[in-house]
């Protein structure tokens, strides 16, 4: 599951940008179930936002938890680029200075909704993904991702 927290000067996003960024960031997650995705937009004041110890009402930072997978080290810079692509409209464009980064749960401390999810590529998570909800189901062994 990825969430994004997205830490934002106060006013810098409508609802219908919040809305727009946060189908973008979704789509980066095709393989994967649509509700797995997560996505908060913190306003923050600039009087509350430093950056090298001086107020900001210029900057964007981005959080972002994975759990669902874990990047292989040789896609880390692809991955990177394509994430920087998809919110570049709402940093970069805006003339906004934006960082993020990435932390990596191991899949197995996880659960939503009280269940632990599917392995990748199972019977399950493709129902899942097609129900686009949760639902039980019975562990198979884990298949390559």
């Amino acid at each position: 599951m990825p969430l994004w927290k997205i830490y934002h000067p106060v006013g810098a996003y409508s609802a219908a940008d919040k809305k727009t960024m946060a189908e973008r960031i979704t789509r980066l997650y095709g393989r994967l179930p649509r509700f797995y995705v997560g996505i908060v937009f913190q306003e923050i004041a600039a009087d509350s936002f430093f950056i090298g110890g001086e107020p900001t009402d210029r900057f964007v930072r981005i959080w972002v938890d994975h759990i669902a997978r874990s990047l292989p080290v040789e896609a880390r810079g692809w991955w990177i680029d394509q994430c920087n692509e998809a919110i570049a409209p709402f940093t970069r464009d805006r003339g906004y200075d934006w960082e993020f980064h990435i932390d990596e749960t191991p899949f197995d401390i996880w659960s939503i909704q009280g269940m632990r999810p599917p392995p990748a590529n199972s019977d399950a998570e493709r129902k899942w993904i097609a129900e686009n909800r949760p639902t039980p189901y019975t562990r198979e062994p884990a298949q390559p991702a």
